[in-house]
Protein backbone atom coordinates (compact mmCIF):
# COMPACT_ATOMS: atom_id res chain seq x y z
CA UNK A 1 0.00 0.00 0.00
CA UNK A 2 1.71 3.18 -1.19
CA UNK A 3 1.29 6.64 0.23
CA UNK A 4 3.38 9.75 0.74
CA UNK A 5 6.36 9.61 3.03
CA UNK A 6 5.76 10.53 6.66
CA UNK A 7 7.01 13.87 7.93
CA UNK A 8 9.59 11.96 10.00
CA UNK A 9 10.92 10.43 6.80
CA UNK A 10 10.91 13.84 5.17
CA UNK A 11 12.88 15.24 8.09
CA UNK A 12 15.40 12.43 7.62
CA UNK A 13 15.58 13.29 3.95
CA UNK A 14 16.32 16.89 4.83
CA UNK A 15 19.13 15.75 7.09
CA UNK A 16 20.58 13.61 4.32
CA UNK A 17 20.43 16.52 1.88
CA UNK A 18 22.06 18.92 4.30
CA UNK A 19 18.78 20.52 5.31
CA UNK A 20 18.01 21.76 1.80
CA UNK A 21 14.31 21.90 1.00
CA UNK A 22 15.16 22.63 -2.62
CA UNK A 23 17.30 19.50 -2.84
CA UNK A 24 14.56 17.29 -1.44
CA UNK A 25 11.89 18.89 -3.62
CA UNK A 26 13.53 17.35 -6.66
CA UNK A 27 13.04 13.86 -5.23
CA UNK A 28 9.69 12.31 -6.10
CA UNK A 29 7.89 11.02 -3.03
CA UNK A 30 5.83 7.86 -2.94
CA UNK A 31 2.69 9.39 -4.42
CA UNK A 32 4.41 11.75 -6.82
CA UNK A 33 4.20 14.81 -4.53
CA UNK A 34 7.20 16.83 -3.47
CA UNK A 35 8.27 18.28 -0.16
CA UNK A 36 7.60 21.89 -1.15
CA UNK A 37 3.99 21.01 -1.97
CA UNK A 38 3.59 19.13 1.30
CA UNK A 39 5.11 21.96 3.32
CA UNK A 40 2.77 24.41 1.59
CA UNK A 41 -0.18 22.12 2.31
CA UNK A 42 0.74 21.88 5.99
CA UNK A 43 0.73 25.68 6.26
CA UNK A 44 -2.59 25.97 4.43
CA UNK A 45 -4.18 23.23 6.56
CA UNK A 46 -3.03 25.19 9.59
CA UNK A 47 -4.49 28.41 8.21
CA UNK A 48 -7.75 26.53 7.70
CA UNK A 49 -7.64 25.17 11.27
CA UNK A 50 -8.51 21.68 10.03
CA UNK A 51 -7.24 20.02 13.19
CA UNK A 52 -9.73 21.74 15.50
CA UNK A 53 -12.88 20.32 13.96
CA UNK A 54 -11.42 17.01 12.82
CA UNK A 55 -10.06 15.98 16.22
CA UNK A 56 -12.37 14.63 18.90
CA UNK A 57 -11.61 15.46 22.54
CA UNK A 58 -8.93 12.98 23.60
CA UNK A 59 -8.82 11.52 20.09
CA UNK A 60 -6.10 11.18 17.47
CA UNK A 61 -5.38 14.33 15.44
CA UNK A 62 -7.39 14.59 12.21
CA UNK A 63 -9.21 11.29 12.91
CA UNK A 64 -12.60 13.02 13.18
CA UNK A 65 -15.41 12.26 15.60
CA UNK A 66 -15.85 15.72 17.06
CA UNK A 67 -19.48 16.73 17.43
CA UNK A 68 -20.40 20.04 15.85
CA UNK A 69 -23.51 21.44 17.50
CA UNK A 70 -26.01 23.02 15.12
CA UNK A 71 -29.58 24.28 15.70
CA UNK A 72 -30.75 21.13 13.89
CA UNK A 73 -28.74 18.53 15.79
CA UNK A 74 -25.17 17.29 16.17
CA UNK A 75 -22.98 16.54 13.16
CA UNK A 76 -19.80 14.52 13.65
CA UNK A 77 -16.69 15.36 11.70
CA UNK A 78 -15.10 12.71 9.48
CA UNK A 79 -11.67 11.11 9.58
CA UNK A 80 -9.28 12.94 7.23
CA UNK A 81 -6.18 10.83 7.91
CA UNK A 82 -4.97 8.68 4.97
CA UNK A 83 -6.60 5.49 6.24
CA UNK A 84 -7.97 3.95 3.05
CA UNK A 85 -11.14 2.50 4.57
CA UNK A 86 -12.30 5.10 7.10
CA UNK A 87 -10.31 8.16 6.04
CA UNK A 88 -9.37 9.85 2.78
CA UNK A 89 -6.43 7.64 1.79
CA UNK A 90 -8.31 6.23 -1.19
CA UNK A 91 -9.53 9.63 -2.37
CA UNK A 92 -8.11 11.16 -5.53
CA UNK A 93 -7.09 14.79 -5.69
CA UNK A 94 -10.17 15.51 -7.83
CA UNK A 95 -12.46 13.94 -5.23
CA UNK A 96 -10.85 15.97 -2.46
CA UNK A 97 -11.19 19.19 -4.45
CA UNK A 98 -14.84 18.39 -5.19
CA UNK A 99 -15.55 17.98 -1.49
CA UNK A 100 -13.88 21.28 -0.64
CA UNK A 101 -15.19 23.38 -3.51
CA UNK A 102 -18.62 21.81 -4.06
CA UNK A 103 -19.56 19.93 -0.89
CA UNK A 104 -19.63 16.54 -2.64
CA UNK A 105 -18.16 13.45 -0.98
CA UNK A 106 -16.09 10.68 -2.56
CA UNK A 107 -19.12 8.68 -3.65
CA UNK A 108 -21.17 11.66 -4.77
CA UNK A 109 -23.00 12.19 -1.46
CA UNK A 110 -23.79 15.78 -0.51
CA UNK A 111 -21.98 17.12 2.55
CA UNK A 112 -23.67 19.07 5.31
CA UNK A 113 -22.70 22.77 5.37
CA UNK A 114 -21.43 22.37 8.93
CA UNK A 115 -18.39 21.55 6.80
CA UNK A 116 -17.59 25.03 5.48
CA UNK A 117 -17.43 24.26 1.77
CA UNK A 118 -19.37 27.50 1.06
CA UNK A 119 -16.09 29.18 2.09
CA UNK A 120 -13.59 26.60 0.85
CA UNK A 121 -15.08 26.90 -2.63
CA UNK A 122 -13.03 30.10 -2.92
CA UNK A 123 -9.73 28.33 -2.31
CA UNK A 124 -7.58 27.74 -5.39
CA UNK A 125 -7.32 24.20 -6.68
CA UNK A 126 -3.53 24.17 -6.34
CA UNK A 127 -3.84 25.07 -2.68
CA UNK A 128 -6.40 22.33 -2.08
CA UNK A 129 -4.20 19.76 -3.81
CA UNK A 130 -1.34 20.84 -1.55
CA UNK A 131 -3.52 20.31 1.53
CA UNK A 132 -4.38 16.81 0.30
CA UNK A 133 -0.67 16.11 -0.24
CA UNK A 134 0.02 17.11 3.37
CA UNK A 135 -2.87 15.09 4.79
CA UNK A 136 -1.54 12.06 2.91
CA UNK A 137 1.67 12.25 4.97
CA UNK A 138 -0.16 11.80 8.27
CA UNK A 139 -0.21 8.48 10.06
CA UNK A 140 -3.38 6.65 8.98
CA UNK A 141 -5.88 6.14 11.79
CA UNK A 142 -8.78 3.73 11.55
CA UNK A 143 -11.76 5.65 12.86
CA UNK A 144 -15.30 4.83 11.76
CA UNK A 145 -17.67 7.74 11.18
CA UNK A 146 -20.20 8.34 13.94
CA UNK A 147 -23.88 8.62 12.96
CA UNK A 148 -25.10 12.21 12.96
CA UNK A 149 -27.85 13.23 15.34
CA UNK A 150 -30.19 14.84 12.83
CA UNK A 151 -33.96 14.23 12.77
CA UNK A 152 -35.98 13.25 9.69
CA UNK A 153 -36.01 14.70 7.03
CA UNK A 154 -32.72 16.51 7.72
CA UNK A 155 -30.92 13.16 7.79
CA UNK A 156 -31.71 12.73 4.08
CA UNK A 157 -28.80 14.29 2.23
CA UNK A 158 -30.68 14.88 -1.02
CA UNK A 159 -32.48 17.70 0.79
CA UNK A 160 -29.20 19.58 0.62
CA UNK A 161 -29.75 20.11 -3.10
CA UNK A 162 -32.36 22.70 -2.20
CA UNK A 163 -30.12 24.26 0.45
CA UNK A 164 -27.28 24.60 -2.04
CA UNK A 165 -29.59 26.22 -4.60
CA UNK A 166 -30.62 28.81 -2.02
CA UNK A 167 -27.40 29.55 -0.17
CA UNK A 168 -24.34 28.16 -1.95
CA UNK A 169 -22.46 30.02 -4.69
CA UNK A 170 -19.51 27.98 -5.96
CA UNK A 171 -16.43 29.61 -7.46
CA UNK A 172 -12.81 30.36 -6.65
CA UNK A 173 -11.84 33.72 -5.18
CA UNK A 174 -11.45 36.56 -7.67
CA UNK A 175 -9.15 39.38 -6.56
CA UNK A 176 -10.39 42.95 -6.72
CA UNK A 177 -8.14 44.78 -9.23
CA UNK A 178 -8.92 48.08 -7.52
CA UNK A 179 -7.43 46.84 -4.24
CA UNK A 180 -3.88 46.14 -3.12
CA UNK A 181 -2.22 42.74 -3.29
CA UNK A 182 -2.16 42.73 0.51
CA UNK A 183 -5.90 43.44 0.71
CA UNK A 184 -6.66 40.64 -1.76
CA UNK A 185 -4.45 38.17 0.12
CA UNK A 186 -6.35 39.02 3.29
CA UNK A 187 -9.68 38.64 1.53
CA UNK A 188 -8.61 35.25 0.13
CA UNK A 189 -7.76 34.01 3.62
CA UNK A 190 -10.71 35.52 5.51
CA UNK A 191 -13.33 34.58 2.93
CA UNK A 192 -11.77 31.21 2.08
CA UNK A 193 -9.50 29.02 4.16
CA UNK A 194 -9.96 30.84 7.46
CA UNK A 195 -13.76 30.69 6.89
CA UNK A 196 -14.31 33.49 9.39
CA UNK A 197 -17.89 33.93 8.25
CA UNK A 198 -18.79 30.42 9.37
CA UNK A 199 -19.01 31.82 12.89
CA UNK A 200 -18.99 35.60 12.46
CA UNK A 201 -21.89 35.87 9.98
CA UNK A 202 -25.40 35.43 11.39
CA UNK A 203 -27.52 32.60 10.01
CA UNK A 204 -31.13 32.47 8.93
CA UNK A 205 -33.63 29.86 10.11
CA UNK A 206 -32.35 27.37 7.51
CA UNK A 207 -28.72 27.79 8.49
CA UNK A 208 -27.74 29.93 5.50
CA UNK A 209 -25.67 33.08 5.83
CA UNK A 210 -27.54 36.38 6.00
CA UNK A 211 -25.94 37.93 2.94
CA UNK A 212 -26.70 41.48 4.07
CA UNK A 213 -24.84 40.97 7.35
CA UNK A 214 -21.56 39.36 6.33
CA UNK A 215 -19.15 39.22 9.30
CA UNK A 216 -21.64 41.19 11.41
CA UNK A 217 -21.51 38.67 14.26
CA UNK A 218 -23.23 35.38 15.03
CA UNK A 219 -23.86 32.72 17.66
CA UNK A 220 -22.43 29.21 17.65
CA UNK A 221 -23.10 26.68 20.43
CA UNK A 222 -23.95 29.47 22.88
CA UNK A 223 -20.79 31.44 22.07
CA UNK A 224 -21.07 34.89 20.53
CA UNK A 225 -18.79 35.49 17.56
CA UNK A 226 -18.53 39.28 17.53
CA UNK A 227 -19.05 41.73 14.71
CA UNK A 228 -15.91 42.06 12.56
CA UNK A 229 -17.18 45.20 10.86
CA UNK A 230 -16.11 48.75 11.57
CA UNK A 231 -18.76 49.66 14.14
CA UNK A 232 -17.11 51.51 17.03
CA UNK A 233 -19.42 50.06 19.67
CA UNK A 234 -19.94 46.45 18.58
CA UNK A 235 -17.20 45.87 15.98
CA UNK A 236 -13.54 46.49 15.20
CA UNK A 237 -13.89 50.24 14.71
CA UNK A 238 -11.72 50.95 17.73
CA UNK A 239 -9.07 48.37 16.80
CA UNK A 240 -6.02 49.19 14.72
CA UNK A 241 -4.45 46.82 12.21
CA UNK A 242 -1.71 46.16 14.78
CA UNK A 243 -4.35 45.32 17.41
CA UNK A 244 -5.85 42.66 15.13
CA UNK A 245 -2.46 41.15 14.29
CA UNK A 246 -1.47 41.00 17.97
CA UNK A 247 -4.75 39.34 18.88
CA UNK A 248 -4.40 36.67 16.19
CA UNK A 249 -0.72 36.07 16.97
CA UNK A 250 -0.78 36.04 20.76
CA UNK A 251 -4.41 35.46 21.67
CA UNK A 252 -4.77 38.85 23.30
CA UNK A 253 -4.14 42.57 22.97
CA UNK A 254 -4.77 45.65 25.07
CA UNK A 255 -8.51 45.38 24.44
CA UNK A 256 -9.49 41.72 24.52
CA UNK A 257 -8.45 38.09 24.92
CA UNK A 258 -9.42 35.02 22.90
CA UNK A 259 -11.40 32.36 24.75
CA UNK A 260 -13.76 29.54 23.85
CA UNK A 261 -13.79 28.56 20.15
CA UNK A 262 -11.64 31.57 19.23
CA UNK A 263 -8.95 30.37 21.62
CA UNK A 264 -8.81 27.15 19.59
CA UNK A 265 -8.47 29.14 16.37
CA UNK A 266 -5.56 31.10 17.80
CA UNK A 267 -3.90 28.08 19.41
CA UNK A 268 -4.09 25.72 16.44
CA UNK A 269 -4.11 28.17 13.57
CA UNK A 270 -3.42 31.89 13.60
CA UNK A 271 -0.45 31.92 15.99
CA UNK A 272 1.38 29.71 13.46
CA UNK A 273 0.63 31.92 10.45
CA UNK A 274 3.14 34.36 9.03
CA UNK A 275 3.05 37.96 10.19
CA UNK A 276 2.50 38.99 6.57
CA UNK A 277 -0.65 36.87 6.28
CA UNK A 278 -1.99 38.09 9.62
CA UNK A 279 -1.42 41.68 8.56
CA UNK A 280 -3.14 41.01 5.24
CA UNK A 281 -6.17 39.65 7.10
CA UNK A 282 -6.19 42.69 9.37
CA UNK A 283 -5.92 45.07 6.40
CA UNK A 284 -8.84 43.35 4.72
CA UNK A 285 -11.00 43.50 7.84
CA UNK A 286 -10.26 47.20 8.32
CA UNK A 287 -10.70 48.20 4.68
CA UNK A 288 -13.58 45.97 3.52
CA UNK A 289 -16.99 47.48 2.91
CA UNK A 290 -18.37 48.23 6.38
CA UNK A 291 -21.34 46.45 7.87
CA UNK A 292 -24.49 48.52 8.27
CA UNK A 293 -24.21 50.83 11.28
CA UNK A 294 -25.93 49.54 14.40
CA UNK A 295 -27.77 52.34 16.25
CA UNK A 296 -26.68 52.48 19.87
CA UNK A 297 -29.51 51.93 22.35
CA UNK A 298 -30.12 54.35 25.15
CA UNK A 299 -28.02 53.14 28.12
CA UNK A 300 -29.75 51.97 31.27
CA UNK A 301 -29.45 54.84 33.80
CA UNK A 302 -27.03 54.37 36.69
CA UNK A 303 -29.90 55.11 39.09
CA UNK A 304 -31.87 52.11 37.89
CA UNK A 305 -32.26 49.53 40.70
CA UNK A 306 -30.88 46.75 38.47
CA UNK A 307 -27.78 48.85 37.71
CA UNK A 308 -27.25 49.47 41.42
CA UNK A 309 -27.58 45.76 42.17
CA UNK A 310 -25.21 44.95 39.32
CA UNK A 311 -22.65 47.46 40.59
CA UNK A 312 -22.65 45.75 43.99
CA UNK A 313 -22.11 42.33 42.38
CA UNK A 314 -19.34 43.76 40.20
CA UNK A 315 -17.51 45.40 43.09
CA UNK A 316 -17.61 42.21 45.14
CA UNK A 317 -16.67 39.73 42.42
CA UNK A 318 -15.12 41.41 39.38
CA UNK A 319 -13.36 44.66 40.25
CA UNK A 320 -10.21 42.99 41.57
CA UNK A 321 -9.30 41.89 38.03
CA UNK A 322 -11.29 44.18 35.74
CA UNK A 323 -10.80 47.19 38.10
CA UNK A 324 -13.44 49.66 39.13
CA UNK A 325 -13.48 51.57 35.83
CA UNK A 326 -13.86 48.41 33.74
CA UNK A 327 -10.58 48.87 31.89
CA UNK A 328 -9.05 45.64 33.17
CA UNK A 329 -5.31 45.04 32.95
CA UNK A 330 -3.92 45.21 29.44
CA UNK A 331 -3.06 41.80 27.95
CA UNK A 332 -4.09 40.04 31.15
CA UNK A 333 -7.71 40.77 32.05
CA UNK A 334 -9.89 42.05 29.18
CA UNK A 335 -11.17 45.59 28.98
CA UNK A 336 -14.93 45.65 29.61
CA UNK A 337 -15.19 49.36 28.85
CA UNK A 338 -15.92 49.74 25.14
CA UNK A 339 -15.86 45.97 24.56
CA UNK A 340 -17.66 44.78 21.43
CA UNK A 341 -18.49 41.43 23.03
CA UNK A 342 -19.90 43.11 26.12
CA UNK A 343 -22.12 45.39 24.04
CA UNK A 344 -23.23 42.83 21.44
CA UNK A 345 -26.93 42.17 20.94
CA UNK A 346 -26.33 38.50 21.76
CA UNK A 347 -25.36 37.76 25.36
CA UNK A 348 -24.54 34.04 25.14
CA UNK A 349 -20.80 34.49 25.64
CA UNK A 350 -21.29 36.79 28.64
CA UNK A 351 -23.65 34.36 30.37
CA UNK A 352 -21.39 31.40 29.56
CA UNK A 353 -18.25 33.04 30.90
CA UNK A 354 -19.89 34.15 34.16
CA UNK A 355 -21.54 30.77 34.69
CA UNK A 356 -18.80 28.41 33.48
CA UNK A 357 -15.68 30.55 33.52
CA UNK A 358 -13.10 30.29 30.77
CA UNK A 359 -9.40 30.57 30.02
CA UNK A 360 -7.71 32.73 27.43
CA UNK A 361 -5.55 31.16 24.76
CA UNK A 362 -1.97 30.28 25.68
CA UNK A 363 0.42 30.80 22.76
CA UNK A 364 4.12 30.61 22.04
CA UNK A 365 4.53 34.35 22.48
CA UNK A 366 2.11 34.62 25.42
CA UNK A 367 2.37 31.24 27.14
CA UNK A 368 0.26 32.06 30.21
CA UNK A 369 -3.47 31.90 29.55
CA UNK A 370 -5.27 33.98 32.19
CA UNK A 371 -8.35 32.30 33.63
CA UNK A 372 -11.80 33.51 34.62
CA UNK A 373 -13.37 31.48 37.43
CA UNK A 374 -16.90 30.11 37.22
CA UNK A 375 -19.55 31.82 39.33
CA UNK A 376 -22.41 29.38 38.83
CA UNK A 377 -22.02 28.27 42.46
CA UNK A 378 -22.27 31.84 43.73
CA UNK A 379 -24.49 33.97 41.49
CA UNK A 380 -28.09 33.10 40.71
CA UNK A 381 -29.93 34.11 37.54
CA UNK A 382 -31.12 37.44 38.97
CA UNK A 383 -27.65 38.40 40.19
CA UNK A 384 -26.02 37.35 36.91
CA UNK A 385 -28.54 39.36 34.91
CA UNK A 386 -27.95 42.44 37.08
CA UNK A 387 -24.18 42.09 36.73
CA UNK A 388 -24.36 41.79 32.95
CA UNK A 389 -26.81 44.67 32.66
CA UNK A 390 -24.38 46.78 34.66
CA UNK A 391 -21.23 46.05 32.64
CA UNK A 392 -23.18 46.53 29.39
CA UNK A 393 -24.24 50.03 30.45
CA UNK A 394 -21.43 51.34 32.66
CA UNK A 395 -18.37 53.42 31.70
CA UNK A 396 -19.98 54.73 28.51
CA UNK A 397 -21.18 51.30 27.29
CA UNK A 398 -24.70 51.03 25.91
CA UNK A 399 -26.62 47.80 25.36
CA UNK A 400 -29.96 46.23 26.12
CA UNK A 401 -30.45 45.00 29.69
CA UNK A 402 -30.20 41.29 30.42
CA UNK A 403 -33.09 39.53 32.13
CA UNK A 404 -33.05 36.66 34.59
CA UNK A 405 -35.16 34.67 32.13
CA UNK A 406 -32.47 35.11 29.45
CA UNK A 407 -29.80 33.87 31.84
CA UNK A 408 -31.91 30.89 32.88
CA UNK A 409 -32.60 29.94 29.27
CA UNK A 410 -28.97 30.21 28.16
CA UNK A 411 -27.69 28.46 31.27
CA UNK A 412 -29.96 25.52 30.49
CA UNK A 413 -28.54 25.18 26.98
CA UNK A 414 -24.86 25.34 27.89
CA UNK A 415 -22.57 22.46 27.11
CA UNK A 416 -19.18 21.95 28.68
CA UNK A 417 -17.09 23.72 26.06
CA UNK A 418 -15.56 26.43 28.24
CA UNK A 419 -12.17 24.72 28.38
CA UNK A 420 -9.52 25.92 25.92
CA UNK A 421 -6.40 24.22 24.54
Amino acid sequence: MTRALSLKTIALGLALTGGSTAALSTVALADGQDFVTIEKGQYLATAGDCISCHTAPGGKPFAGGRGIMTPFGVIYTPNITPDRETGIGAWTADQFVASMQHGVGKDGELLYPAFPYPFYTKVKRDDLVAIKAYLDTLDPVRSEAKPNGLPFPLNIRTALMGWNMLFFTPGEFKPDPAKSEEFNRGAYLVEGLAHCGACHTPKNMLGGDKSDKVLAGGVLDEWTAPNLGGDLRTGLGGWSTADIVEYLKTGRNAKSAASGPMAEVVYYSTQHMTDADLKAMAVYLKERAPSPAVPAPKPVPAEDPVMKAGLAVYQDNCSACHVSNGQGIARLFPDLKGSAVVQADEVETLVRIVVQGTRAAATKTAPTGPGMPAFDWKLNDVQTAALLTYIRNAWGNAAAPVTADQVKSIRGRLTDTAATP
